[in-house]
């Protein structure tokens, strides 16, 4: 039906081109042409609206089996390249014009076929919503689980101790592997969060993300009677993953060597990154906006920020949204070990990851998922939900540079902190806690304080720090998870330290870094950055609620 929205006005536009250029060869004189003039384009009304009658009826193949262009339409460079693009791709095939310039401009005759073209716009103008306040989104849910707890309170409380979660891989054997070391959640339970059968059967990432986001509710207050009284047609569920199912799909291929009648036949579905999200919709009946957005490490924010705009454009009242990945398997590891991304201290895994700090080697595995639940100020407020933060708006940029390598003059996350701040409508100097992207890669850390310092450089009450000092890297869900953190920040009026950070880079002015011990921090306004392979830059704002 989208489809033939789209057509209708397209056959109407080329039978008026048709037509009018047709006419426009042999132009009879006086009241004899405008007799036929009328008629002719009596005709072509009739005929354009037996075209979108067709096209509704049969669909696109009848539409072109019915229907060629005139030779007169294929004569203007200008009206094929407005709807088949420049390098003459048509619905209809290859064109190749045959006229010369002169003879395509004298035989254009726009004002004619354009009475026609603009009737469809005059419609859907008269359709357009009526401008109305914009809405406000907050976050009044969280849901985590992580190396360091599996509960937002207990997660923060052991960052704010400066906990690691970083230790030795303990579910496969790893020993031939340069590096052995991970964020690697060692203790977990989806008993009372999903049913033993699909936990049986779906990969942890999706496990991590059904608990997460379930969590989130209960979280948020959204009770069985609070459920009962939404309308479901305005929920929706927006959480992504990097990675997806990598383990379902390494099994699937490792069947398949024996037979394909060996294969797990959820392998394809539970392989998939849209299906956590697919899946926690159907268990909790929501219904609105249900997709995945996989954009490598920066995947949470960009989830994140699309749900907050489904909410703004009226399209839902409550949104879970967030991220998940559970890649710590041998062609996890292997992967990243291959590109020589990952730390190899694995004589002190605590002491591995240690952003900022000049004797970082790489980043550090994690896993797990972080889930948000966003929802509108006045729906929140009618429930009586708490409010724990609100979230202002973010961005995205792509640096267009390079797959794993971050602009060398930071250009891409510059534009995207100051288009965050732009479209959130925040001060530059309002923003005094960051929580960075920084995973301990030598480039990555340097490029993100250098454009942190060319926004935020005249900030003298600026304060940064990075989780994943000590939780290691969550590839999709480290967006989502340091949500969460940048939530609880606000929320207790405490930013958790920067551990590991014991030989800073000379470059890197410490007085902005937040030291080795948890600091107390009235948060005006939080910026929390992702950065992903392929130059996916995120930035997204959360504030107190007032």
């Amino acid at each position: 039906m989208a489809g033939a929205c789209v057509a209708s006005p397209l056959c109407t536009w080329l039978v008026a081109a048709c037509v009018t250029g047709a006419w426009d060869k042999e132009r009879p004189k006086g009241v004899q042409w405008a007799r036929k003039r009328r008629a002719a384009v009596r005709r072509g009304r009739e005929s354009s609206k037996g075209l979108i009658s067709a096209f509704y009826g049969s669909g696109i193949q009848g539409l072109m089996s019915s229907f060629e262009p005139c030779p007169e339409f294929y004569s203007s460079s200008r009206n094929a390249s407005v709807f088949f693009g420049e390098n003459g791709f048509s619905l209809f095939g290859a064109w190749k014009p045959e006229n010369s310039r002169s003879q395509r401009r004298t035989a254009r005759s726009p004002g004619q076929a354009m009475a026609v073209a603009v009737t469809p716009a005059k419609e859907v103008a008269g359709k357009k919503r009526t401008p109305t306040k914009q809405r406000r989104v907050v976050v009044t849910g969280m849901g985590v689980v992580s190396p360091l707890g599996h509960d937002p309170d207990v997660f923060y409380d052991n960052l704010l101790d400066g906990a690691s979660g970083i230790s030795e891989i303990e579910t496969f054997d790893c020993a031939s592997y340069p590096t052995r070391i991970a964020g690697e959640i060692k203790s977990f339970s989806t008993d009372g969060w999903v049913a033993p059968k699909l936990s049986k059967r779906m990969d942890k990432f999706m496990l991590y993300l059904l608990t997460a986001g379930k969590k989130a509710l209960a979280y948020g207050g959204v009770t069985e009677e609070v459920m009962s009284q939404v309308d479901k047609t305005k929920c929706g569920v927006l959480i992504g993953s990097a990675m997806g199912g990598m383990k379902v799909f390494n099994d699937a291929i490792e069947a398949l060597r024996v037979s394909y009648k060996k294969m797990n036949p959820f392998c394809v579905p539970f392989a998939t990154t849209n299906m956590g999200s697919a899946m926690l919709a159907m268990d909790l009946g929501w219904m609105g906006p249900n997709y995945s957005i996989s954009t490598a490490c920066a995947t949470s924010n960009f989830c994140i920020l699309n749900a907050a705009n489904h909410i703004i454009r009226g399209e839902a009242n409550m949104m879970l949204c967030g991220g998940s990945d559970a890649a710590i398997i041998p062609i996890g590891l292997g992967g990243f070990v291959a590109c020589r991304a990952l730390s190899q201290r694995n004589n002190d895994p605590t002491k591995a990851s240690r952003p900022w700090d000049i004797d970082r080697d790489g980043f550090v595995m994690g896993e797990g998922a972080g889930v948000l639940l966003l929802e509108e100020l006045e729906h929140a407020k009618q429930r009586g939900a708490k409010i724990y933060a609100e979230f202002l708006g973010g961005s995205f940029t792509c640096d267009a540079y390079h797959m794993t390598e971050p602009h060398p003059e930071g250009t891409g996350i510059v534009l995207c902190i100051e288009k965050a701040l732009l479209e959130s409508g925040v001060a530059r100097e309002d923003v005094n806690y960051v929580n960075a992207h920084a995973t301990s890669t030598l480039s990555g850390d340097l490029k993100e304080y250098q454009a942190l310092i060319r926004c935020f450089g005249q900030n003298p009450e600026l304060h940064v720090n990075s989780t994943k000092s000590m939780i290691g890297h969550l590839l999709g869900a480290a967006g989502a998870v340091e949500a969460v953190a940048t939530v609880m920040a606000i929320q207790t009026g405490w930013v958790h330290p920067n551990v590991n950070l014991e030989n800073p880079e000379k470059s890197v002015d410490v007085k902005v870094l937040v030291g080795s011990r948890k600091k107390r921090l009235d948060v005006k306004a939080a910026l929390s950055n992702s950065f992903g392979f392929g130059g996916h830059n995120s930035s997204i704002l959360f504030a107190p609620y007032k």
